[in-house]
């Protein structure tokens, strides 16, 4: 095989079945519903990593190239899975540097605001804050559990009437499950001459998400939740025609990059920058996390996020009401939902120890902020529910 040519491995989505997990058989949890935390590896995946390292065990630097066209592979099949251009996509290391990206490359003037919310996991808020310090911008904050409501965006309204250059939001909050009404937001945004930037990890790979139907301006999203892939991957998507400065450029943002490594002569630092979000790929990447990333893309692409969403609702629609008749609150939205089911527990109990209690009797589930949170995916079956309620009773 020449360094040119495409690697040996390719995915094979073929076991990826809803409500099977043969793709996980060295899973421990009978119900694994952590995956708005961290996804299970699945056996595809794991046979990723596997051939690249063996590729690059057996031909060091010749691996490079065919693994760079693996990445462009992937680049594909992520734009797809949101409905953007490849070129739209720059491939980072996590959903936070999508966001600190994203803050330091916007064309900011002193002065211009920014609309952040509370609730919101602190990636989505940190960077902005950051850049209000650096560029002497302004940092406005709404609660984001008034976005279901006609109220959160009334209010919304009203804070863009006073000015804005961006609002920052998340497709789904992590707290609560609330699926963000993202083309109310972003139509509210752009009447005011605002962009929209949306932290995407809750959502994509579960939530069908169209950037170009809701007209988003920037999205980022990693690969260790719903797309259940590695930690260290993720990607930013620029709409085209967004205006970006190189503030964080390195070596390979430049246009042909590489050209000194192959012709002499060509050693130069003064190449222009890309145009395009491929100019925030600043250097080595992490490939073994990207290689990881295509495998579980390839599953979810076979079984479609839009059979995956019925399928995690109809496992919510069977766990919710055992779980309101022993005394939770919850707060899923009648109509903005995701993949996650996130429930107050009854006063004097504690949802940390709950879900101590349910993983000890293998129920992997998280509980954040005092909140009993629920997140399954395509591999869960149905018939888990009633063990995980006898679960939850056998916890006292």
């Amino acid at each position: 095989m020449s360094p040119t040519d495409e690697p040996g491995w390719a995915p094979d989505p073929s076991a990826a079945r809803l409500g099977d997990r043969t793709l996980f058989e060295g899973l421990a949890s009978f119900a694994y519903l952590n995956h708005a935390a961290i996804s299970p590896m699945s056996r595809e995946v794991r046979r990723a990593l596997g051939a690249m390292m063996d590729d690059y065990a057996r031909d060091g630097v010749d691996s490079f190239l065919r693994w760079q066209r693996q990445r462009e592979r992937l680049r594909g099949r992520l734009a797809a899975l949101i409905g953007a251009a490849p070129a739209e996509l720059a491939l980072l290391p996590s959903t936070t540097r999508t966001v600190v990206d994203a803050a330091l490359s916007i064309p900011w003037r002193a002065g211009d605001r920014v609309v952040c919310f509370a609730g919101e996991f602190p990636t989505n808020v940190t960077p902005w804050q950051r850049a209000a310090a650096t560029f002497g911008l302004e940092v406005v904050m709404l609660e984001a559990d008034s976005l279901g409501g006609e109220r959160g965006l009334a209010r919304l309204a009203e804070e863009l009437s006073r000015g804005a250059r961006l609002v920052a939001v998340s497709a789904v909050e992590f707290q609560t499950g609330l699926a963000t009404p993202l083309a109310e937001i972003v139509r509210l945004a752009h009447a005011a001459g605002a962009e929209v930037f949306v932290d995407a990890i809750q959502a994509v790979g579960v939530v069908p998400l169209d950037v170009r139907a809701l007209g988003v301006d920037y999205l980022g999203c990693g690969s260790h939740k719903w797309l259940m892939g590695a930690e260290g991957a993720a990607f930013l998507y620029v709409r085209a025609g967004a205006e970006l400065v190189p503030r964080v450029a390195g070596w390979l943002s430049h246009e042909d990059p590489t050209r000194f490594l192959f012709e002499p002569g060509q050693l130069r630092y003064d190449r222009p920058f890309k145009r395009d979000a491929t100019m925030l790929e600043t250097g080595a990447i992490n490939a073994l996390g990207f290689a990881a990333l295509e495998a579980s893309v390839a599953c979810i692409e076979a079984i479609g996020v839009a059979a995956i969403f019925e399928h995690v609702q109809r496992y919510h629609d069977a766990l919710e009401p055992a779980l309101i008749e022993r005394g939770f609150a919850s707060e899923r939205h009648p109509t903005l939902r995701s993949g996650i089911l996130s429930l107050r527990p009854p006063a004097g109990t504690d949802a940390a120890a709950i879900a101590r209690a349910l993983r000890e009797r293998g129920v992997a589930c998280s509980s954040p902020d005092g909140r009993l949170r629920f997140a399954p995916h395509w591999p869960n079956a149905l018939d888990e529910v009633p063990r995980v309620i006898d679960a939850l009773d056998a916890c006292g």
